[in-house]
């Protein structure tokens, strides 16, 4: 019996495609994520023992201790917050926004601003706080 010798064929896998479905998975998941822009702002939270969690898409504001309003990284007038946040508003995903305080700040800042922010058209407007530990 006489067999056929073989050609000694290199066979190479090609990993091109695989290489591209790595990169369009990448791309994907940098575009659909989102990140949440936090304040360097040194705030001390008020506590609460009803908190819930936020919306991570929630625009946030922020009062710092000195009663300074903060958004989107700049400080705001709060006579200006009702109108940049109706803008902002208009483009964002979500009709959220949470007002990030010092447990510092008067009541009657934290109300005004909160009052601006929901004159501005938001579905929900909520405070940021620290979940208080169970009473013993």
């Amino acid at each position: 019996m006489r067999f056929r010798e073989r050609s000694n064929t290199e066979q190479a896998v090609d990993i091109s495609p695989l290489i591209d479905m790595v990169f369009i998975l990448l791309i994907f998941f940098m575009v659909s994520t989102t990140f949440v822009k936090d304040m360097k702002l040194d705030l001390e939270r008020p506590s609460a023992t009803t908190s819930e969690q936020a919306s991570t898409k929630a625009i946030r504001l922020y009062i710092d201790n000195s009663g300074e309003t903060w958004l989107d990284g700049q400080p705001i007038r709060t006579w200006v917050i009702q109108s940049k946040l109706r803008d902002m508003l208009q483009g964002a995903a979500s009709q959220s926004v949470l007002v990030v305080t010092d447990s510092n700040v008067p009541a009657s800042k934290l109300v005004e601003v909160v009052d601006q922010a929901r004159r501005s058209g938001a579905a929900d407007v909520g405070v940021a706080t620290v979940e208080e530990a169970g009473r013993g």
